[in-house]
């Protein structure tokens, strides 16, 4: 019994011996970092394409602001059809140009969508199935439009008007 007690004052003598010293270091300075700056897309101004091909001409001209949106002018006179004139509204999401086209065609006014995909520097037409919904002619699927190269609007200086 004596060797038990023995043994457990030296063991709390030893416990208590080893006292945790304390630490009188500094605090850790964080540093806040600065805040990131908002990414301010500046409006990129008036940009024209045009395309020539097959005794054809397409013409368009748009305008795009900060906020992505775009308007402008669209002309088709595609030989042996009727001549289309109007004008886009719509939107830049990433290379992609999505609009509403309003136009008057034999006498009557029409709105289409129209979607250009920018390559290049150039922008190219998409075509696909369409679906008429609320006097709107509409792509039935925009994940499945073909883009076709012969269908490029080269990048033309605009035309002072």
């Amino acid at each position: 019994m004596k060797k038990v007690l023995t043994l457990t004052v030296m063991a709390l003598a030893v416990f208590t011996s080893c006292k945790k010293e304390a630490t009188t270091t500094e605090p850790i300075q964080i540093t806040p970092s600065p805040p990131k700056e908002a990414e301010i897309v500046e409006p990129s101004g008036d940009q024209c394409y045009e395309s020539t091909a097959n005794n054809s001409r397409i013409e368009l001209s748009f305008n795009v602001n900060s906020h992505q949106e775009v308007n402008g002018k669209l002309k088709y006179e595609i030989s042996g059809k009727d001549k289309n004139d109007g004008i886009i509204n719509g939107n830049m999401v990433g290379d992609t140009l999505i609009a509403e086209y309003v136009f008057m065609s034999e006498g009557a006014s029409t709105m289409r969508q129209v979607v250009f995909l920018q390559r290049d520097g150039n922008l190219i037409e998409g075509y696909g199935d369409v679906v008429q919904a609320n006097d709107k002619v509409v792509f039935k699927d925009r994940k499945k439009l073909k883009f076709n190269p012969q269908n490029t609007l080269v990048k033309v200086d605009c035309k002072v008007e």
